[in-house]
């Protein structure tokens, strides 16, 4: 097994929160580098593109969210081998990528202006994505979003609805998800009574 070490922030949620649990759920040993947002200046230096989570494998750094997680996800067990599941997978995962983007900027904003934009998405792509990823998951038995099992698209969205629905994020209602598309909310929770899952929380309190 190769030598594992995935740096990213020093919280539960963003993009670096699914390939902890894949990596957790599969046994795979890696050491977890996190650090605080201050701490992210230094961090980035070093870091292409200025942006986390960045993975080294064998000292070898790799970046991008989705591609470290469908590698982690393969050395898990959690990344379907049958093509056509594994494209299912694959477009859960950018869609959520593709929501994550869009709300990106406003972290960097403050005051109205942050008010202004994370109100324009909770009225306008939000709620698209949200019932998208609720009609593919009832499409697909409404336990799993691919190969009627857990997969990495199963984490990437149960970390998604988990920040959506946290109230950390200023001025998107914590109801929005259930709101939009309750199924999502169901299938947070049976993901996260999934007991390496839930063991994973309670190794850190949360």
């Amino acid at each position: 097994m190769p030598q594992l070490k995935l740096s990213y922030f020093d919280f539960h949620g963003g993009r670096g929160e699914p390939v902890r649990l894949a990596l957790a759920i599969g046994d795979i040993a890696f050491e977890d580098h996190r650090f605080t947002f201050p701490e992210f200046a230094e961090v980035r230096k070093t870091a292409p593109f200025g942006q986390v989570p960045l993975l080294e494998v064998d000292g070898v750094q790799v970046t991008q969210c989705d591609a470290i997680l469908r590698y982690a996800g393969k050395l898990a067990g959690l990344y379907p081998t049958d093509p056509y599941q594994a494209l299912l997978c694959d477009e859960v995962m950018y869609v959520v990528e593709e929501a994550n983007v869009k709300l990106g900027p406003t972290f960097r904003m403050t005051g109205e202006e942050q008010k202004q934009a994370r109100l324009a998405l909770v009225n306008g792509s939000m709620p698209v994505y949200l019932a998208w990823l609720q009609s593919q998951l009832l499409a697909h038995g409404g336990e799993y979003f691919a190969d009627n099992r857990l997969t990495i698209a199963d984490l990437k969205v149960f970390v998604e609805m988990r920040g959506l629905n946290s109230g950390r994020l200023d001025h998107i209602p914590v109801d929005l998800v259930e709101q939009v598309a309750p199924a999502l909310n169901v299938h947070l929770q049976r993901i996260a009574q999934i007991p390496a899952v839930a063991a994973y929380y309670a190794k850190f309190g949360v």
